[in-house]
């Protein structure tokens, strides 16, 4: 009998859920075949059959977590392809004979599965040599303290954020009216667990908030210039290189030359050092059914304008069919995130993991503007924001960066010179 694990994710990611098998108790499988699909806080992952043969035993349902390590199934690599229909017969007969012995002896696994969960949990959390030593000195339970890093380690700053925190005990009790609201008598509700993936996200947005200076700035860009260079090049542009020339390529280019105008925008924070990256990989934000998630575009000051805008093309598709990788997620300098496709006209976008800026952009609206003292045209024009960490980023710094930006995309023939 071969046993199907759960394999090693990646750095800090220990635990997914059963998102849904795809083969069943007496289904063959073949050797590399995928048998069950696995959720974890940023990507699905399906994971092979290492042998081929026959499902003897499912050992983890949909919905359940598993740890890295576990045994979810048994594959039977003795049995054939043609053997496989047989076996899916008996266990109808045992189930229809005693159908309540199997729950009887099946029912304390759950629980026993997850208190083991809990216990692990308590015990898995990553974080630096000085953040475990501030918590040990403050008396600080590491599981507690939130982190905005993407990979969920803990750092000095967290545990310094979490010990000046006002304590709350009145909170706890807050908490459980709201759950106790009651839904009104005769009316249609529908309830929906939220996804791992809706739960991280959720998690996320809060540590940020919490951890972070966050402060926005916006401005406005006259689109002319550029839907105008747009409209002249897109056929050609599109005949030589078979990619459509949007609007995210001319924007990533311009956040690339403001960033290495002002590094502090493309830093991290860690501990009490700031980091300043000199290179510039790019998140882009995209929607899907499940959330939000932020590919990684690399290296875009070494890319033209086509390859950023096949490679944004080819990320936006694996994000909507679920086949990212978790290396598709992990190391973004800065972000971008376009509201203006679903209509937004002005919002303040919230930091991504570790990053200290991200862009906001927004949709184009024709409007009224004073092109001098005696003269006013109606433009295409969009709002900008950036949310940026102001423990970082001084004010004038944010305000330098996004007005840079907005030069270049009014002139957007400045971008090439920007190589």
């Amino acid at each position: 009998m071969a046993e199907i694990k759960v394999p090693e994710l990646a750095e800090s990611i220990m635990e997914g859920t059963i998102a849904q098998w795809l083969k069943k108790p007496g289904d063959y499988v073949e050797k590399g075949e995928y048998i069950v699909e696995l959720e974890t806080d940023k990507v699905n992952v399906e994971i092979i059959s290492e042998e081929a043969g026959v499902v003897k035993e499912i050992k983890a349902e949909e919905g359940e977590t598993v740890n890295v390590g576990d045994v979810i199934a048994i594959v039977d690599e003795s049995a054939s392809a043609n053997a496989a229909a047989a076996p899916e017969a008996a266990p109808k007969q045992e189930q229809a004979a005693a159908p309540e012995q199997p729950k009887a002896e099946q029912a304390p696994a759950p629980a026993q599965q997850e208190e083991k969960h809990e216990a692990d949990s308590k015990e898995r959390p990553i974080a630096s040599p000085a953040a475990r030593k501030l918590a040990r000195e403050k008396g600080i339970d590491l599981t507690e303290v939130p982190t905005v890093d993407p990979l969920g380690r803990v750092r000095k700053q967290d545990v310094e954020v979490y010990s000046n925190q006002p304590k709350q005990p009145a909170a706890a009790p807050q908490a459980k009216p709201a759950a106790a609201v009651q839904d009104v008598p005769g009316k249609p509700v529908e309830r929906v667990k939220l996804s791992r993936r809706r739960q991280t996200i959720a998690k996320r947005l809060v540590e940020v908030q919490q951890t972070a200076a966050m402060l926005t700035t916006f401005n406005e860009i006259d689109m002319t210039a550029v839907m105008e260079l747009r409209k002249r090049k897109k056929d050609k542009f599109y005949e030589e290189h078979d990619v459509k020339l949007g609007f995210m390529s001319f924007f990533t280019k311009a956040v690339v030359a403001a960033l290495k105008k002002y590094p502090a925008v493309n830093a991290e924070l860690q501990e009490d050092e700031l980091v300043y990256k000199k290179y510039y990989d790019i998140g882009v934000a995209v929607s899907t059914d499940e959330g939000l998630v932020v590919p990684v575009i690399r290296d875009c000051d070494r890319k033209n304008f086509a390859e950023i805008e096949d490679d944004i093309l080819k990320v936006a598709k694996k994000a909507r069919d679920n086949k990212l990788a978790l290396s598709d997620l992990q190391g973004g300098t800065f972000t971008i995130t376009n509201g203006g496709v679903f209509g937004s006209l002005l919002s303040t976008p919230i930091l991504n993991g570790n990053q200290v800026g991200i862009l906001g952009m927004h949709t184009i609206q024709t409007r009224p503007v004073a092109i001098d003292a005696e003269k006013m045209e109606n433009r295409p024009m969009m709002y900008v924001a950036l949310s940026y960490d102001h423990r970082v980023i001084d004010g004038k710094e944010a305000v330098g960066f996004l007005v840079t930006v907005k030069k270049l995309l009014e002139n957007p023939e400045d971008l090439l010179l920007e190589g």
